[in-house]
Parts: structure tokens; C-alpha cells; sequence
């Protein structure tokens, strides 16, 4: 019998990565999907979609026991649904805390608690690191996130910790990139014309992890032993802020780059502004508060002593070769 998973937030960028990697491995695969969200990469005949209402705790239940006289229900759960930028900041603990308490507790109440949940967390989880001394943050640090995205992200990790026995591995990646990722996007564009746009003048440490990278992790995760486990995802290496433009250069054939730093105080007034006008018209801005206090955060270096030693997980991309690898995929499909 084929083993079933379900991934929910399916139709993102990092979805449809785990949609088509659940595929190659013979997985009888679930896609959670709201009606409106875009297939363009969800093509394949043999994926089942399902539009679970994350939003309604009885609706929810009742959905998922007609599932279960269904197909019984799912062996692995990757649930990756989440909102990384909003018009209104309530949002950020509807979607990514409510959505996941109602949901695990509709896995609990149903008796379909899978043999493993994968939950998508992120770096900002656990908040800013040490910008004197640059240590790297450590998995025991005491979560102090200043963003409604990692807040609402630690809400949703401390919830699953309180489920006694619920069988979760908790990913926390850092700055994920790849083919069919647009916030990275931008910054490649702007280098395309010759500018590297720079928050703020101290030193700064930034960590990466390429898509297929992590999609590797994501199985690493849901094929160990392991249970009840959060772990860091990133490379082992930390990049400064330039290290990330000067790739994106090089793949382009960019000899010159003009570096425009902008001072923290700018980029705030500038994410303020671009919030309130992108609100106006009903569109949700890329660049606005949450966003600013992550890209002034200096220090995004993590140990990944837990995922190398105990996940047995080690990127095989460095940035270098995942720069070149997304670029040439922007190339080919004209988005560059």
C-alpha cells in the first residue's frame, strides 16, 4: 500500500518543491490548496487536491473524518501553510498559530495524528542574534522573535510542543532560495541594472539554504526515527551582505555593481511608506514593517551541530552553486 502525505500550503514556492519530490518517491500525495490558489506548478494528474478549512475547528473536523472513512488518512503531514507578509498583522497569527491549532487539534479529536508532522517554521522563530559577537544561535536560546512573523511562527512551535506525545519535527530554516522564488527575485533584478541595494552600514552575517537543499531535509525529517525534534536548516557557512550580489553578478555577466546602502533609519521610513501605499490600493507590499526588522537584523548565523549530528542532514549547495543554478532557471524561463 502507498504511503500518504499531505502537504499543505501546496502551492507555493516551497510546495510545489514538496509536492513534486513526494511524488518521485511513489508517495500517494494530498495537495492542501485553497480554491483560489494558482496550479502552475501542481500539473501533475496523479496529485489529490483537498481544500481544508483551517479556519472553521468544527468544519475542519468534520472534513477530516469524512476523509478518514475515506482513505483512513495520512502517514506523513508536511504542513508548510503560512504567510510570510500581510496587510493586517492579525493575519500572521490566524494563518500561521490559529490555522496550525485548529488543525492539529482536528488530527488529535479524529484520532489521525500521522506518524510524523513536519512543521515549517523559520529562523525568526527564535529572534535576533548577538550583533557584537556574531555567535551563532543556539537551538536551547530563549526565543525573543520581534517580528508578527516569528512570533506567530513561535506560537505555532510552542503549541505543538504541548500536544503530549503529538509525533513532530519542527524545520527551522533560514533565507530560502531557488527557480520559482520571487522575493530574491527583486534583489536580482535590481542587480541586473547595476545596483546592490544594502540595509544599514555595520557588519552583517547572512545564511542561505537552496530549495533543493531543503526539500532534501524535509525528507531526511519525515524518513528518520526521530520525534518531538526542532532543528536549524541552513548551510554551514555565513556569506556577508555582499557575498549574495557579488554570485548574482558574476552569473549575469555584471563587471560593475554599484553598492546603495541604505541606513536603517531610511529603510524604516521607506518601509512605513511603502506599506501605507501598497494598503491603499489593496496590495500587500514585499518591503514594509515586519519585513524591515528582518533585513536589519545583522546576525543570522545558526549552529547546525543537532541537524548534522543527530538528522544526519548537510547541504550539498553552496551559495555559489545555487546562485548559478537559479539564474540560469530565470534566464531560461525570461523572469530575468
Amino acid at each position: 500500500m502507498a504511503i500518504k502525505i499531505l502537504i499543505t500550503g501546496a502551492g507555493g514556492f516551497i510546495g510545489g518543491y514538496i509536492v513534486e519530490e513526494a511524488l518521485k518517491r511513489g508517495y500517494e500525495t494530498y495537495a492542501g490548496v485553497r480554491n483560489s490558489t494558482s496550479r502552475e506548478y501542481l500539473g501533475d494528474s496523479r496529485i489529490r487536491f483537498i481544500n481544508l478549512n483551517f479556519a472553521n475547528p468544527d468544519a475542519l473536523q468534520q472534513q477530516l473524518l469524512e476523509i478518514k472513512t475515506q482513505i483512513g488518512g495520512w502517514d506523513y503531514i508536511v504542513h508548510n501553510l503560512g504567510v510570510t507578509k500581510c496587510k493586517n498583522s492579525k493575519d500572521f497569527y490566524r494563518i500561521n498559530y490559529e490555522f496550525t491549532r485548529n488543525f492539529t487539534n482536528a488530527l488529535v479529536a479524529c484520532d489521525m495524528v500521522p506518524r510524523k508532522f513536519i512543521y515549517m517554521s523559520s529562523l525568526s522563530a527564535i529572534g535576533k542574534g548577538d550583533e557584537k559577537t556574531f555567535t551563532p544561535l543556539q537551538l536551547n536560546d530563549t526565543p525573543n522573535p520581534d517580528t508578527h512573523y516569528g512570533k506567530s511562527k513561535l506560537m505555532a512551535e510552542q503549541h505543538l510542543m504541548s500536544i503530549d506525545s503529538f509525533p513532530y519535527i519542527i524545520l527551522r530554516p533560514t533565507g530560502v532560495y531557488g527557480p520559482r522564488e520571487r522575493d530574491y527575485l527583486l534583489m536580482m533584478k535590481t542587480i541586473k541594472h547595476h545596483y546592490d541595494f544594502r540595509s544599514g552600514f555595520g557588519k552583517q552575517l547572512i545564511t542561505f539554504i537552496y530549495i533543493k537543499d531543503l526539500i532534501r531535509a524535509i525528507y531526511t525529517a519525515i524518513e528518520s526515527p526521530l520525534t518531538r525534534k526542532t532543528y536549524f536548516l541552513s548551510e554551514e557557512k555565513a556569506y556577508s551582505s555582499s557575498g549574495f550580489s557579488n554570485y548574482v553578478a558574476k552569473e549575469l555577466g555584471k563587471k560593475f555593481v554599484v553598492p546603495i546602502i541604505l541606513p536603517n533609519w531610511l529603510l524604516w521610513i521607506i518601509s512605513v511608506v511603502a506599506e501605507w501605499a501598497c494598503g491603499l490600493i489593496g496590495k500587500i507590499s514585499t518591503v514594509n514593517r515586519d519585513k524591515y526588522s528582518i533585513m536589519s537584523q545583522r546576525n543570522w548565523v545558526c549552529d547546525t551541530t543537532a541537524t548534522r549530528e543527530e538528522l544526519g542532514f548537510v547541504p550539498q549547495y553552496s551559495l555559489e552553486e545555487g546562485v548559478r543554478e537559479t539564474v540560469a532557471w530565470y534566464k531560461a524561463n525570461k523572469w530575468l
